[in-house]
């Protein structure tokens, strides 16, 4: 009993220490709740992002649109304001670029510093986003790719004609998982390989939702979630032995057949093309099963979920559905059971729905927290070099300033009026920011584009070929929970009449 008296005195007087010195500092700092020695401090350690949120958006009604709160040695700043974002994110780019050190548990999943989503704001991050930006995801690499959104789009379109069930989301998360697995790994893998993937990159996401603040400490997350971090342990274990066997076997196929010009190259073929920096080295087989499971976890997971919500919302309003039904009638030919990538073009509407659903429904509600590269100011308010800053992407997207009645499903308020032809919504933020669900500036989302054309072509492929209506009495109920996104907590259910017999 002793020695825990002379730690809390410890912590105590160590955290007063900290108080009284902060005071002194000539620096005006965000404003936030004051630091309760010891007591404050567990309170925030012991929550998840997803209970943060009430407390979060309560605290920026009293606080303003920029907040500190402290967990342990750590403080985090949090802005919900489109005006900050946009001087922070676009204006002040490069500063607010980096990333905080890695988490405990990203260390295990990824093992070194070549995760795009993580890494710091340096020359190898530099090189592997754009590795993934112009021979993957540029928009004319992506017209190559059809082949692959038109092979997940008929597995999807049979599962739904062959089953009696009446719940779907597992189905889209399959589909769009297929995709991308498609991209990743060449459209030539089997179903049972698939699956297999499917099923540890599934196991993985769940498990590091587990996760909560403490993961900031490895020694700590070791001994509080010790079951869970044996499992992800495990589950990186099992998913090396999955994923190795694939890049052997393409490395092996490279030697025979040698790399062909004009060829489609998957995401695995320029990885292992790619050279890092400093050295000029190539990346060993840890490294690509990273790369490769960052790309099928970050780019499925929040597109099925956006995917969920906007097919929620279309069951949920008839009038939503009849709509794109009509106009997506208006741009395919008689007879075909497939809108065409080349027909979305045309789909303004069909674009509206897409970006009311990220608006209304953004599946992460903040975006992945950026550090701070040098002193600055934001806001009048002095933030620290390496500062932990987070943005969140419902208080903004949510904003009742810029979003009449911004709770409501309203694709109208994206819909083109004028008729001049005029883009419908930059997505990227550029010249204002108005909502965020792929991020903003340096460290927007490189699959945007891809997430945007999935999304369009797998709505109007389901409208075009099911009528969708609710089941009996039950509605839709748009209630939801956190998992690695933000997803229905009660999975949609609908009754679907097949329009091509």
């Amino acid at each position: 009993m002793a020695i825990w008296v002379v730690i809390l005195i410890s912590l105590s007087i160590s955290t007063l220490l900290i108080f009284f010195f902060s005071r002194k500092s000539h620096h005006n700092f965000p404003p936030g709740p004051p630091r309760i020695p010891i007591i404050g401090n567990l309170l925030w350690l012991r929550q998840s992002i997803s209970k943060l949120e009430p407390i979060l958006r309560s605290l920026h009604t009293k606080f303003g649109p920029i907040l500190t709160l402290h967990a342990g040695p750590y403080s985090a700043i949090f802005i919900g304001d489109r005006f900050l974002a946009h001087q922070a994110l676009i204006q002040n780019g490069t500063t607010f670029a980096d990333r905080p050190p890695f988490i405990a548990t990203n260390k295990v999943i990824t093992n070194r510093p070549t995760s795009i989503v993580t890494s710091p704001y340096s020359p190898t991050w530099r090189v592997l986003r754009r590795n993934l930006a112009e021979f993957v995801l540029q928009p004319s690499r992506l017209k190559l790719r059809l082949n692959s959104l038109t092979l997940a789009m008929n597995m999807l379109l049979e599962s739904l004609n062959d089953s009696q069930e009446n719940q779907f989301n597992d189905k889209f998360r399959h589909a769009v998982f297929v995709l991308f697995v498609f991209m990743c790994f060449g459209d030539k893998l089997d179903r049972k390989k698939i699956e297999e993937i499917e099923y540890i990159q599934r196991r993985k996401l769940l498990n590091f939702g587990q996760f909560n603040v403490l993961n900031l400490w490895p020694r700590v997350a070791k001994i509080v979630f010790r079951k869970s971090w044996n499992e992800l342990v495990q589950v990186r274990q099992k998913q090396e032995e999955i994923l190795a066997p694939l890049i052997r076997e393409k490395m092996n196929e490279r030697v025979l057949k040698g790399s062909e010009n004009g060829s489609i190259l998957s995401y695995l073929d320029t990885l292992l093309d790619l050279h890092l920096p400093h050295g000029s080295r190539k990346l060993d087989e840890g490294e690509i099963i990273s790369l490769c499971s960052e790309f099928l976890s970050a780019g499925p997971d929040t597109t099925s979920t956006a995917l969920q919500w906007i097919m929620a919302n279309v069951v949920k309003n008839p009038s939503i559905q009849e709509k794109l039904f009509m106009e997506i009638k208006g741009v395919v030919r008689d007879g075909d059971r497939e809108v065409k990538e080349d027909a979305l073009q045309g789909l303004d509407y069909l674009k509206a729905v897409i970006l009311e659903g990220l608006r209304r429904h953004p599946p992460s509600h903040f975006l992945i927290p950026h550090s701070v590269a040098k002193d600055t100011k934001l806001g009048g308010y002095f933030i620290p070099k390496k500062g932990i800053v987070s943005f969140s992407v419902t208080e903004i997207s949510w904003d009742p300033k810029v979003w009449e009645d911004p709770m409501t499903f309203n694709p109208e308020r994206f819909v083109n009026n004028n008729g001049n032809g005029d883009e419908i919504f930059n997505i990227k933020g550029n010249k204002e920011i108005k909502m965020i669900p792929f991020g903003a500036g340096r460290r927007i989302c490189p699959g945007y584009g891809l997430a945007m054309l999935a999304l369009e072509y797998f709505v109007a492929n389901l409208i075009w070929n099911f009528e969708w209506k609710a089941v009996d009495e039950e509605g839709v109920d748009l209630s939801e929970k956190q998992e690695f996104t933000v997803v229905m907590k009660n999975p949609l259910k609908a009754q679907i009449t097949p329009r091509f017999m």
